[in-house]
């Protein structure tokens, strides 16, 4: 039983062994560019939408939702880039129903790259909101003195988010596998149901995480505060 897609090598090209985990994760990202190019080839006002374009519509309405709550904003690119991480995450779970293919977030280093990709957005995002200076003084909040434990913070947030997606998705993989080898005809589509839930809540979970870390360095100065600091 392969724990990871890491250890299947699918094709080696100039010496570079390309394994499931980089194959997959290419397929996955065919697939929502596919899928987003065919169902708004035709995105005119003058045309009605279809139920695929509407499915659509309504998935990006739910995510942006969900993003105006913890935002309390409209923020367009935290929702352009935490949602971009729910469909990728979501749908590589959802693939797990297809034999013989390993979900990239199986692979400890696609969550890894995954959560890379927040620890940067984070501190980009944050000094686009409100600049260089706003975003440093959320490392001396409340005090000076909590500004080591703030960058720790920062790092061991980014470090859970990895082992958290990992962890969830391949305890999953790795009960089926073992359900399969004692019940290999009761099991498969119980399981697989599971799977298919517990890889969309962990897909939610990571982006509403990673919403809310990117909020936390947005975060808009409170007004009551900034009129104390004009009036002294």
């Amino acid at each position: 039983m392969q724990l990871t897609p890491d250890d299947i090598v699918v094709f080696t090209l100039a010496g570079w062994k390309v394994n499931a985990t980089i194959v997959n994760t290419w397929i996955v990202m065919a697939l929502l560019v596919g899928i987003s190019m065919v169902i708004t080839r035709n995105l005119r006002a003058d045309v009605p939408p279809n139920r695929w374009r509407t499915s659509l519509e309504v998935i990006v309405k739910l995510i942006q939702g969900q993003i105006e709550e913890i935002t309390r904003n409209s923020a367009r690119h935290v929702m352009y880039f935490a949602g971009t991480l729910f469909l990728f995450i979501a749908l590589s779970n959802l693939m797990l129903v297809i034999p013989e293919f390993s979900p990239p977030t199986s692979s400890l280093s696609t969550t890894v790259a995954l959560t890379l990709s927040v620890l940067v957005a984070v501190p980009v995002l944050g000094i686009a909101s409100g600049g260089v200076g706003c975003y440093l003084k959320t490392f001396v909040e409340p005090s000076v003195i909590m500004l080591p434990f703030n960058i720790i913070g920062e790092f061991s947030r980014g470090i859970s988010l990895a082992i958290r997606l990992y962890g969830n998705v391949m305890s999953g993989a790795v009960v089926v596998a073992i359900l399969l080898t004692v019940a290999p005809f009761f099991f498969p589509v119980i399981m697989d149901m599971l799977g298919l839930l517990t890889g969309m809540i962990q897909a939610y979970i990571f982006a509403i995480l990673a919403t809310v870390y990117i909020s936390s360095a947005s975060a808009e100065p409170n007004p009551s505060s900034l009129k104390k600091e004009d009036k002294s």
